[in-house]
Parts: structure tokens; sequence; C-alpha cells
């Protein structure tokens, strides 16, 4: 794990599981001992070499599983027309998601996102309101109350979410505490949640409590969750959609 680290600076524990062939539980121990060594950093979803850069994480984020990000945000991005207003987080696939509707004219986005910024700001003929507070590096992202505060001023048409780890019987749960906090505040703001998540947060151990199920309308996903799961959407009344790249 040492030398692919020093190779590339970062990977996501998803990547480490899949290429030594163990359960990402195994890595997550390992890399608690690399980081009590002082060799390595956790880092959300996965690890850096210690002293290495903040930004590496995030862009390792962003391609992990890019192909069927991809094919979510193109099918969310289906259902933005012209005049919406929308409210995107801080998550990778939420990225992927602006970038999919970078051909919608006349849009007003809240964002607490410098990335999702970035791809708005300027285009389009776009308004752009930006939920500026305590800035996490490595999400690209700020938090706290400052952003909760303006993200509260509006009542968006659609709120576009992601989520660390989807568990049966505990719901959507996070790793980062402020980033949780955030989405916590937003569920209730907009007309519809559509929660983006690939098939990689399907049971997951997140670490901090977000939200059940029963408040989110549309999960989009590219593949068929476990069957304890599928039942949960059932009960909570949430739709699923399933998208292939």
């Amino acid at each position: 794990m040492m030398s692919l680290l020093e190779e590339r600076q970062s990977c996501s524990i998803a990547e480490l599981a899949q290429r030594f062939s163990v359960s990402e539980e195994t890595i997550r121990r390992d890399v608690r001992r690399l980081e009590t060594s002082g060799r390595a950093r956790k880092v959300h979803g996965g690890v850096s070499l210690a002293g290495g850069g903040m930004e590496a994480p995030f862009v390792q984020r962003v391609n992990d599983n890019a192909a069927a990000k991809r094919a979510i945000a193109a099918h969310c991005a289906a259902m933005v027309c012209e005049g919406m207003t929308l409210l995107i987080d801080s998550g990778t696939t939420s990225l992927w998601f602006t970038r999919a509707i970078s051909h919608v004219h006349g849009l007003t986005i809240i964002t607490n996102s410098f990335e999702v910024a970035r791809e708005v700001m300027g285009r389009n003929d776009n308004r752009l309101f930006f939920a500026g507070g305590d800035v996490n590096i490595d999400y690209r992202a700020a938090f706290g109350a400052d952003a909760i505060a303006l993200s509260r001023r509006f009542a968006p048409d659609l709120a576009i979410l992601s989520i660390g780890a989807i568990e049966a019987g505990r719901g959507l749960l996070d790793f980062e505490p402020e980033e949780a906090f955030y989405k916590q505040a937003v569920f209730d703001l907009a007309r519809r949640v559509m929660l983006l998540a690939d098939a990689s947060k399907f049971g997951r151990e997140g670490s901090v409590f977000v939200a059940g199920l029963d408040r989110v309308h549309d999960l989009v996903t590219d593949r068929m969750p476990p069957p304890e799961i599928i039942a949960d959407l059932t009960r909570a009344g949430t739709d699923l959609h399933v998208v292939t790249g």
C-alpha cells in the first residue's frame, strides 16, 4: 500500500480493497496503523501520503467509478429545465451532475462547493449563490452555520445531494460531521430531493448519521441495491432509479 501511495500520493479505500482483494474494513484497519505511525493520512473515502497535497483526495474521489457517476448525473440532468432553482451539495457525483447541466440556461444555483461554483459561475445566464463558511480544504467546500444560514434562505425546486454510505436499517451516513450537519439542515428546503449514489455506497459503514431514507424522494444509482436496502426504500416511499452507462 505504501508503494502505491508513494507512486500516486492518494488512493480511495474502495480502490485499495479491490487492488488487494480484501474487504474495505481490512483496508481501513491498515490505514489506521499507517496513520498512527505517521506514514499516511486518512481522508474522506481514502488515504493519502503523509505531508501530501490536500487536493489530490478530492480529485481521486471525482474519478472513482467515473462511468457510473456520469450515467447517474445524466439521468438526473434530464429532469432539469430552464428557470429552475437548484441546491447542489459538495459531493463528487454532484459535480458530475453540474457538468451534465452545463447546457441549461437561466438556473439559480445554491451550493457550498467551490468546484460546483466554478463550473456554474458566469455561464448561461445562471445566478449563483455560494454558501460560504468554514472552509474544508479536503472537501473543497464550506460548512458550518454561515453556509447553512444562506442555504436556508431558499426554497429550491430540486436538491441534488450525495452521501458517503447507505446502510440497511440505519439509512444515510457520512464520514465528516460538518458535511453531515450541512445536509441535515437542507433536506427540508427543496420540493424534491434527489440522492445520487453509485453502488459502492451500499453497505459501507459510515461514522456520522445524516438522515433516514424517508427524507429522500429519489435515489439514483447504477446497480440494484441489496434486498434489505430495497426493502428500506419501499418502506420509506423513496423512488429507486437504476441507470447504466
